[in-house]
Formats: C-alpha cells, structure tokens, sequence
C-alpha cells in the first residue's frame, strides 16, 4: 500500500497535476480519505462509490422529513462526500485505479451533487437557488473535461470551489437547517454561499484555462 505523500503525488498525477497541498482543505479532505482507506484496503472501490451515491441519494428524502431530521441529512450529505474520496483512496494506494474507474468515480459525483442540492430544495432553499447551487457543483469539471479535451494537460490550480467545499457546505447548509427556527433561511444562506463560492471558483477556473489555451 502507499504511503500518504505518495498517495497524494498519485492523486495529483490522477487529476491533471494538480498540487493538493495548495490548499489546506483539499490536502486534509485527501489525508482524511487515506487514514480511512488503510484499514478497509480489501473493500473494492466500486463498492465506496456505490455506498456513497446510496448514502447521497437517501439524504433527500431524510431532509424531507423536515425538523431535526435535517441534520441527519446533513450528515449523511458529509458521510456521502467522505466515501467518494475513500474509494478513489483505495482505488490508488492499493493500485487498483483505472481510466474507467476515474470516469465513473466523476459520473457519481456529478449524481451526488444533484442530491445536495436536492436536499437543500426540500430543506427551504427557492428551487432556482437549489439548481443554481447544482449547476454550479457541475460547472468547473465540465469545463476542466472540456480543457482536456482541446489538448490542455493541467487542470489548474485549485479553486475556492473544490468538491470538498461543495460537500461540507452543502452538509452544513442542510444539517444547520434542522437546528434554526426557520429551516428555510439556513438553507437558502447555505445554498446563496454556495453560489457565490461557486462563482468565485468558476472566475478563477476559467482566468487559468484562458492562459493555458492561449498556449
């Protein structure tokens, strides 16, 4: 099994060069699925990734319950986020990783995004909002898809906006619901942050792959 940094400078190989340790979130998020992976190294890794689309999927109707079921949700939106990074950890440190594994690893999470924001819709969040959230998730892989299919090799830098953010904010947005008087204002912030925090990302995303295809 690989050790940790040279998990990460696999990670980093996996997602166009990325440095994961650029951002200290992104870097905690991957040690965290790592220190995770090494006692379960015999579970296969599609087994993760349908768990945790499972686990993303059944925050829905958990957050419709409304109340203090909500933040069950939330947790169950964080659980989700934790095991699609355990199976990518076990997919590299046990030297299972494969081209179809990464693509359907990516299919999933673009599923688990609709079920936050989903969850955060039935939470109290303007349904506009809620899509505008999703389709912010879905935005800075497409056109970092779209960049390597014109020829570009680095993905770029790592933005306000990675999949760990969307995970732990969408999991507070839906959890912090369930603590408030009125669920319908923690979801909607949660959900407005999002939007902003995606912006933000997208902006920077897209000043990085302007320069790289200009090259």
């Amino acid at each position: 099994m690989l050790t940790r940094d040279e998990y990460l400078a696999a990670w980093s190989q996996w997602h166009g060069g990325t440095d994961p340790g650029a951002n200290r979130l992104v870097h905690g998020w991957l040690s965290a699925a790592y220190a995770l992976a090494r006692p379960l190294a015999a579970l296969p890794p599609i087994a993760a990734t349908g768990f945790g689309l499972a686990v993303a999927a059944s925050a829905v109707p958990t957050a419709v319950a409304g109340g203090r079921w909500l933040v069950l949700a939330g947790v169950l939106v964080g659980l989700s986020g934790l095991l699609d990074s355990l199976d990518g950890a076990l997919a590299i440190t046990t030297g299972r990783a494969s081209r179809r594994g990464f693509v359907l690893d990516s299919a999933v999470d673009r599923l688990t995004e609709v079920a936050y924001a989903a969850a955060l819709w039935v939470a109290g969040a303007p349904g506009w909002l809620a899509a505008a959230f999703g389709a912010l998730c879905w935005l800075p892989d497409y056109l970092r898809a779209r960049a390597g299919q014109a020829g570009v090799a680095e993905t770029g830098a790592i933005s306000v906006w990675e999949r760990p953010t969307r995970v732990i904010l969408a999991g507070f947005a839906v959890g912090g619901a369930g603590l408030v008087p009125d669920a319908a204002v923690a979801a909607t912030g949660g959900a407005a942050a999002g939007c902003l925090l995606g912006v933000v990302g997208v902006a920077q995303l897209g000043v990085q792959l302007r320069r790289a295809l200009a090259d």
